[in-house]
C-alpha cells in the first residue's frame, strides 16, 4: 500500500537533487537554448516581465516535477501486465529484465535515453497519449542526465530489507494522494501558482448548489460542466462521478464505456499549471477505467479527455466583450502568445464555448508578474490596484456560464475565493461595477469554518449569467469562528451550521445567520458580512459619522523605501543617536486601528518638503549613514525593475506619492 506521507518527503528531497543534476547538466545545453528562445519571445510579447534566469529555474523545476510524475505514473500499480519500472515481490526482477534486455541492443545509451522511450511507449497505451506530449511535456526538452535518470529509477527499486520502501500497488487505485504530490511536491510551484487542494467536503456543497440544478434544468445529456482552474481535478473528479450515476440511471443499457466517455464529455478543465492537468488527466482516466470494469490499461477503451494546460484567463473567447483593448505591438501580442505547455488548439476549444456550470477554487495570491498583470488589467474591468486573481476569476467564471437568451437558459456559478475583495479597496470595482450587473444569489462567509489548507478567510459566491432576477441575495453571515481544529473538518460546527442553514430564509445559530439581504447593499464597497445583526449596526453608526472616504481625496501608500532596514527606526533617539537629524515621521497602515493611531516611527529623509530628491553635498549626515550600504539599496527592484534603471538615485525612496500626503511638508 502506499504510504503517502513518507512517499512525499522522500520525492521533495529527490526533486531537489534532480533540480541540481538538470541545472548542471543544461548549463549550456541545447535545451537551455530552447527555454532561452521561448523567454524571448514571451519578453517580446509581453507576456513576462521575469528575468532569464528567472524563467530558466522555473523551467528547471517543472521539468523535475514532470520528471517525478512520469515515473509516478509508470510505476507498478497493476495496471499493466507487466512491470515497467519497479514492482513488489518478483515483479522488481521482471522490471529489471526489461531494463537489461533494452540495454542489450542500445549498450551506448543511457538510463535517460531508457526513461525517455519508456515513457514513450506507455504513451500509446489506450488514454495516456496527453501524459507523455511531447509537444507540451517538459521532460523531453529539459533530460536529465544518466545519473539522475539512475537515481530516479533507483527510488522506486529501494528495499528494506527485502520488501520495496514505496510499495504502489493500490487495490483501490485511490488518486487523493495524487492531489497531495500535486500540492505539496515543489516549494517553487506551490508559491508560484498557489497550489490548494479544495477538500471532498467543500466540493460537494458547491457542486451540489451549481451542478445538480444544472443537471435538473438542462439535463444530463447536453450538460457541460468547467473549472477554469482545475488544479489537481477535484472538481472534476466529483462531476464526473455524478454525471455517471445519471447515465446508469437513464441509460443502464449503454455500454460502460460509453457511458463513462458521456460523463468525460461533461467535464472540462484548464490550469496553468502542466503537471495539474497531468494529474487530472490520470486521475479522470482511472475513473473511468474503473466504471468499465476494466483492470488493465492495455484494455482499456482509447478516452478523450477535454483538458489543457494554459491560462484560462488570457486565452480562449471573452464572452462579455467582443472586442477587447490594446494595440497590435502590445495587448494583442499577449493574447497571441503560447508557451510550449501550454495546449493551443485544445484551448481555443475548451474556452471557446460557455458551460451550464462553472466551478472552482481560483488562486488566492495576486498577479507575481507585472507583464501579465497589465494584461489582465486590460481585460477585467474588475482588476483594481493590487488585486488578488479571485477578481478576474470571479468576472471569467461568469463570462464562461452560459449566457441567458431567449433561446437558452442561463448558466451556473459556483466558486470558493479569498474574501479579502470585500473589504480591501482592490475589490471595489468587482463590488460596485461588475457583480451588480449579474445574477448573484449567495454570498458564503467562510471565514469562521475550518477548512484544511485554507489560512486564507474564504467566501463562496453562488450566482447565474444572466441579469440580476429578484431585489434579494441570500446571505450567510458569520458571527463566531471555530473554536479550535475539528478531528474531521468536514463536521465542523461552524461548517455544518453553513450547510444546516443556507438554505433557510432567516436563521440565527450561534455561528451564523442567514438572511435575505437587499441587492442594492451589495453593490456597495466594503462588504460587512458580520452576522448577528453586526451588519446593521454599522449601518446605525454610519448614519451619524463620517466615514473616511468623505474626509481624504486621497488614501494610499505615500511612500515605499525598499529597504526599511536601512531607512527606518522605531524611535526618533535611536536615529538621533547615530547623527541623523534630517528625519520624517511616518505611520505604517496596519498600526491605524480603532480610530487612533500608535506612536509614530522615523525615516533618514533625503528629500524636500515637496518630496524632491536633495543632492548628496548637502546632506553629508544622510550620505554617512547610508554609503556602507550602498551596495544593497541600489539593488532595489519595483515590480521587477531595478529603480537605478527607472531614474533615481541609489539613495533615495523607491516610491514616493505626494497626493497620499495631506501636508507633505510637515
Amino acid at each position: 500500500m502506499i504510504n503517502s506521507k513518507r512517499l512525499l518527503g522522500d520525492l521533495k528531497r529527490l526533486l531537489n537533487r534532480l533540480k541540481d543534476d538538470l541545472r548542471r547538466y543544461h548549463a549550456a545545453s541545447a535545451g537551455r537554448g530552447v527555454v532561452q528562445a521561448e523567454w524571448h519571445e514571451a519578453f517580446e510579447a509581453k507576456r513576462t516581465a521575469e528575468t532569464f534566469e528567472t524563467f530558466f529555474d522555473t523551467a528547471l523545476d517543472q521539468a523535475g516535477v514532470h520528471w517525478i510524475l512520469g515515473a509516478v505514473f509508470v510505476r507498478d500499480n497493476g495496471l499493466v501486465e507487466r512491470p515497467i519500472l519497479s514492482g513488489p515481490g518478483e515483479r522488481l526482477e521482471l522490471a529489471r529484465e526489461r531494463q537489461q534486455a533494452w540495454f542489450r541492443v542500445r549498450p551506448h545509451d543511457s538510463d535517460a535515453e531508457y526513461l525517455l522511450a519508456t515513457f514513450s511507449e506507455v504513451a500509446r497505451l489506450p488514454g495516456l497519449s496527453g501524459l507523455f506530449d511531447p509537444a507540451h511535456n517538459p521532460l523531453f526538452r529539459l533530460p536529465l542526465s544518466g545519473d539522475g535518470a539512475m537515481e530516479l529509477i533507483g527510488f522506486f527499486r529501494q528495499l528494506v530489507p527485502e520488501a520495496l520502501i514505496h510499495d504502489s500497488i493500490d487495490p483501490d487505485w485511490s488518486t487523493r494522494w495524487l492531489g497531495d504530490l500535486y500540492q505539496d511536491l515543489s516549494v517553487e510551484a506551490r508559491k508560484r501558482y498557489a497550489l490548494l487542494q479544495t477538500p471532498d467536503f467543500v466540493e460537494t456543497y458547491i457542486l451540489d448548489r451549481t451542478l445538480e440544478p444544472a443537471i435538473r434544468e438542462f439535463g444530463h445529456e447536453q450538460l457541460r460542466m468547467i473549472d477554469p482552474a482545475c488544479g489537481s481535478g477535484h472538481f472534476l473528479l466529483g462531476g464526473f462521478e455524478r454525471l455517471l450515476r445519471e447515465w446508469l440511471r437513464h441509460a443502464p443499457d449503454m455500454p460502460p464505456a460509453a457511458q463513462a466517455q458521456r460523463a468525460l464529455d461533461g467535464v472540462a478543465g484548464v490550469d496553468l499549471n502542466p503537471f495539474a492537468v497531468e494529474i487530472s488527466r490520470f486521475r479522470l482516466l482511472l475513473a473511468a477505467l474503473r466504471a468499465t470494469g476494466e483492470t488493465r490499461l492495455s484494455a482499456s477503451p482509447d478516452f478523450r479527455f477535454h483538458l489543457a494546460g494554459g491560462d484560462s484567463l488570457l486565452h480562449g473567447r471573452h464572452f462579455a466583450r467582443h472586442e477587447l483593448g490594446g494595440g497590435p505591438e502590445g495587448f494583442r501580442r499577449v493574447l497571441r502568445h503560447h508557451y510550449a505547455a501550454e495546449d493551443t488548439a485544445d484551448l481555443d476549444r475548451i474556452l471557446g464555448r460557455q458551460y451550464h456550470a462553472v466551478v472552482g477554487n481560483p488562486p488566492y495570491i495576486t498577479p507575481k508578474d507585472p507583464a501579465m498583470r497589465d494584461a489582465y488589467r486590460e481585460i477585467y474591468p474588475s482588476c483594481h490596484m493590487k488585486y488578488g486573481f479571485g477578481v478576474p476569476f470571479t468576472e471569467r467564471f461568469f463570462d464562461l456560464a452560459q449566457t441567458r437568451t431567449r433561446e437558452q437558459a442561463a448558466g451556473y456559478v459556483g466558486l470558493i475565493a479569498a474574501n479579502s475583495f470585500m473589504k480591501r479597496e482592490f475589490g471595489a470595482k468587482l463590488i460596485q461595477n461588475v457583480l451588480p450587473r449579474l445574477d448573484l444569489t449567495h454570498v458564503v462567509d467562510c471565514s469562521g469554518a475550518y477548512i484544511p489548507g485554507h489560512g486564507t478567510p474564504t467566501a463562496i459566491l453562488f450566482g447565474r449569467n444572466r441579469a440580476p432576477v429578484g431585489r434579494l441575495v441570500r446571505t450567510v453571515r458569520g458571527i463566531r469562528s471555530e473554536s479550535g481544529t475539528p478531528e474531521n473538518p468536514a463536521l465542523g460546527k461552524v461548517w455544518l451550521a453553513i450547510v444546516a442553514q443556507t438554505d433557510l430564509e432567516h436563521s440565527n445559530s450561534e455561528f451564523i445567520s442567514s438572511e435575505d439581504t437587499p441587492r442594492e447593499a451589495l453593490a456597495k464597497h466594503p462588504w460587512n458580512m458580520g452576522g448577528g445583526g453586526a451588519a446593521d449596526v454599522q449601518d446605525v453608526i454610519e448614519e451619524d459619522l463620517a466615514v473616511l472616504a468623505t474626509l481624504a481625496s486621497e488614501v494610499g501608500i505615500t511612500a515605499v523605501t525598499g529597504s526599511d532596514e536601512a531607512f527606518t527606526f522605531t524611535s526618533r533617539r535611536d536615529a538621533e543617536r547615530l547623527g541623523l537629524r534630517r528625519l520624517k515621521a511616518f505611520m505604517v497602515g496596519e498600526e491605524v486601528r480603532d480610530y487612533r493611531m500608535m506612536a509614530p516611527r522615523w525615516a533618514v529623509w533625503p528629500h524636500d518638503d515637496e518630496f524632491h530628491v536633495i543632492p548628496l553635498s548637502r546632506i553629508p549626515e544622510v550620505v554617512h549613514h547610508l554609503w556602507p550600504l550602498r551596495a544593497s539599496i541600489s539593488q532595489r527592484k519595483r515590480f521587477g525593475t531595478l529603480m537605478l534603471e527607472r531614474g533615481l538615485k541609489w539613495f533615495e525612496f523607491q516610491e514616493l506619492t505626494r497626493q497620499n500626503s495631506v501636508h507633505p511638508s510637515r
